[in-house]
């Protein structure tokens, strides 16, 4: 089903597009206000800190930075959490804080969000949360989680707005059925009939994800490739310095919000022949490169997979 259109507004308040933003919508009686870390003593003094309220802290891991860091957070008055924040959590460099226009938030709305939230991230697992516990959600009535939910749904319209997808399940393309190719003919690279990506992994990122985990992080791939993978191949740096591991991929989802993908693979990856590095050009295997499953079965080297 196509998602609705909608219609939001931004309140710039002061001038710049990358300070303090106000968005709220029609109809709506909640409001979100976004601020950056840096402009925080400044902008403390707003009503909307005052209330009782839900927040998100946004940030980068050092560790991984492909993927968002985020905290997720709650208080009867914002303002007096994020002032704790400032001084303890060093990762966020800015603040994205829901509260009800109309005072119609309480404590309980307010933890049942943050648990709904904090158990969302976990499953999608597009981000790094901050969080960690995963709180129990209170006790509503039946028309307070309708109200809430509704309340929630209007977060999860507003929240890609500032570049975070940690909260949304990404879109998922499954290749076609995979099937062994004939090696009567090699299609050329070239020609576009490209059907295996092959990935540079050093030791521990092999170990642990490539077999560990059934799956490769963090791959930039063309938009215009994602329908043709069907196989994943792993080139282990040195010293190995060949291709030496085969996986039929599943499906290929996006990997956080810097326009790079997750292959998970449908079973586990398998050895192959190796492929040495060979005769190929130096710097032939620094990143990622497309060929064919047919080229990889007959290659005597690395260089024999590549136009």
């Amino acid at each position: 089903m196509d998602k609705a259109a909608y219609t939001i507004r931004i309140f710039v308040a002061d001038g710049d597009p990358e300070g303090l933003r106000v968005i709220d919508r029609m109809n709506w009686t909640g409001s979100a206000t976004i601020v950056p870390r840096d402009r925080w003593v400044t902008a403390r003094t707003r009503k909307e800190f005052d209330r009782v309220g839900l927040y998100l802290l946004l940030g980068r891991d050092e560790q991984n930075e492909d993927l968002p860091r985020v905290y997720i957070g709650e208080g009867d008055g914002i303002g007096d959490r994020i002032d704790k924040h400032v001084n303890e959590k060093a990762f966020w460099d800015q603040a994205i804080c829901f509260s009800s226009n109309s005072n119609g938030l309480n404590k309980s709305h307010v933890q049942w969000l943050e648990s709904v939230l904090i158990r969302r991230a976990r499953d999608i697992g597009q981000c790094i949360l901050d969080n960690v516990s995963s709180p129990a959600k209170p006790t509503l009535s039946e028309h307070e989680e309708a109200d809430i939910s509704a309340f929630l749904e209007e977060m999860l319209r507003i929240i890609p707005l500032v570049g975070i997808r940690a909260f949304e399940r990404p879109s998922i393309v499954e290749p076609a059925s995979v099937r062994p190719p004939t090696v009567s003919q090699l299609p050329s690279v070239s020609s576009g009939a490209c059907d295996t990506v092959v990935v540079p992994a050093q030791k521990d990122g092999f170990d642990r994800v490539f077999i560990g985990e059934n799956a490769w992080h963090a791959v930039r791939l063309s938009r215009s490739m994602l329908d043709q993978i069907k196989y994943v191949a792993a080139y282990q740096t040195q010293p190995v310095s060949a291709i030496t591991h085969l996986a039929p991929v599943r499906q290929i989802e996006p990997y956080g919000d810097n326009g790079k993908y997750r292959l998970v693979f449908s079973e586990p990856a398998k050895p192959i022949r190796a492929v040495p590095f060979g005769s190929a050009t130096t710097g032939t295997m620094q990143g990622i490169r497309y060929t064919t499953r047919a080229r990889l079965d007959t290659a005597k080297d690395v260089a024999d997979l590549f136009d």
